[in-house]
């Protein structure tokens, strides 16, 4: 195999490939064998035809699509390998010549890590991020736990009230139609929770279990249905239930209940000291945040179009497996929320070129700081990660290949960074 690289301008570069003719040949037979079977030539028992038979009836391109994917599969990798370029982009692949007896030609353009120009990193003045814990945090983080340990009380003698939790029957009306998914029965509804649209939950107050009423509304005009979005819709609603939280009394009869302790006091203090070392971690992650987008802001880099692209797809392909993972496609999605495929990329682009500007500037320090990961360092992430799966270090070790293993490095190397990045930093 031959290799030719050229670099192109925005941080793309161009690979001409050349494939001995052989290697093309054992291609097309590889394909053959696999195939031969498809072909029905007269005189000859299915798949029994020879290369030259079939060739000859169907042309000698008939095996070359899946040739050429058998000798860029083995090649390809190795040319990028030997080019020691660092590529950031899938490969653009375009064939220059295959035909039998020559060689195989193509090649391949692909992004390339920019460049980074770090500006001032070191000694980065930032605001400081408050840990600081008020009376008021401890009172809601109680009235939080107040509220999950309330009672629901049916009430048959009143109105609904703000905060009620309510069952309904709806049926939505728009232009005087009835409209799709705007019918329901028995329907959990809380209402002030905001959860239906415009003043739909405010106009049930003051109305009475079995009272059949008219509420008006008008829908977003950002609405995902785009048939409903911004018209008005009339609703006809009949309260079925309604029920009342009972919050028990904060006294140290509560606190005895719902913690270790046996005063209200006690509990207090418990909870304003699991608040700071709460917020002391999300103030550190502050601050780290803060430092690094302002090291961010300060470096200067020019992004390939290609690698933006890519990781725009990555990102949508991790969002979709997650999807997949609680029971939604993300064509179901799409459909539900009015969006596209492209709508979607362009959403997603900001986040993207945030994420890749932010690994190639911390990548920048580390190579600019000589930040070096030692194995010890490498052999106690491993046993950290045994750990929580429950694993011998030794199994994940197998599992874990060459590439994961760089990978790791690289992460923790990125994370000495952060580190260096925030204790050089002068919080203010």
């Amino acid at each position: 195999m031959s290799l030719q690289v050229e670099n192109l301008e925005k941080n793309m570069a161009k690979m001409t490939v050349e494939v001995p003719a052989e290697n093309l040949e054992k291609a097309i037979k590889t394909a053959f064998n696999k195939n031969k079977n498809r072909f029905n030539i007269p005189g000859f028992r299915r798949g029994k035809a020879p290369l030259a038979m079939i060739e000859k009836m169907y042309g000698p391109e008939v095996f070359y699509e899946e040739a050429a994917n058998l000798v860029l599969d083995e090649s390809y990798p190795e040319a990028a390998k030997e080019s020691a370029l660092e590529i950031v982009s899938r490969p653009e692949i375009d064939i220059v010549q295959i035909e039998k007896g020559k060689p195989f030609i193509y090649t391949v353009t692909v992004a390339v890590k920019p460049e980074v120009t770090l500006g001032d990193y070191k000694g980065i003045q930032v605001e400081k991020a408050s840990a600081e814990v008020t009376d008021e945090d401890v009172e809601n983080e109680l009235k939080r736990v107040q509220n999950q340990n309330s009672r629901l009380l049916t009430i048959e003698d009143r109105p609904v009230q703000d905060g009620d939790q309510t069952v309904i029957d709806f049926d939505g009306y728009v232009d005087g139609k009835r409209f799709e998914g705007g019918k329901s029965e028995d329907y959990p509804l809380t209402i002030g929770s905001h959860s239906f649209i415009d003043t739909f939950e405010e106009q049930l107050i003051g109305k009475n279990i079995g009272e059949e009423c008219e509420v008006n509304v008008t829908f977003p005009e950002e609405y995902h249905a785009k048939e409903l979005a911004g018209k008005p819709a009339v609703f006809k609603v009949t309260v079925k239930e309604i029920k009342m939280k009972e919050l028990p009394e904060l006294n140290d009869e509560f606190a005895e209940e719902v913690s270790e302790f046996d005063t209200l006091d006690e509990y207090k203090t418990d909870i304003r000291s699991k608040l700071l070392e709460r917020k002391q971690k999300d103030a550190a992650t502050e601050n780290e945040n803060r430092v690094v987008e302002k090291v961010v802001e300060n470096a200067s880099m020019e992004i390939p179009e290609k690698m933006l692209e890519t990781q725009v797809q990555n990102m949508i392909n991790d969002y979709a497996r997650r999807m997949q993972s609680q029971g939604m496609s993300l064509e179901q999605y799409m459909q539900y929320t009015g969006m596209t495929l492209e709508s979607l990329k362009e959403q997603t682009r900001p986040q993207a070129e945030k994420s890749i500007r932010t690994r190639l500037v911390l990548e920048a320090v580390v190579k600019a700081e000589d930040i070096n990961i030692s194995d010890e360092a490498v052999e106690e992430e491993l046993k950290k990660m045994a750990d929580s799966y429950k694993m011998d270090i030794e199994k994940v070790k197998e599992i874990m290949g060459e590439r994961e293993l760089k990978q790791m490095r690289e992460d923790l190397a990125v994370q000495e960074a952060i580190d260096f990045l925030v204790a050089e930093a002068e919080l203010v």
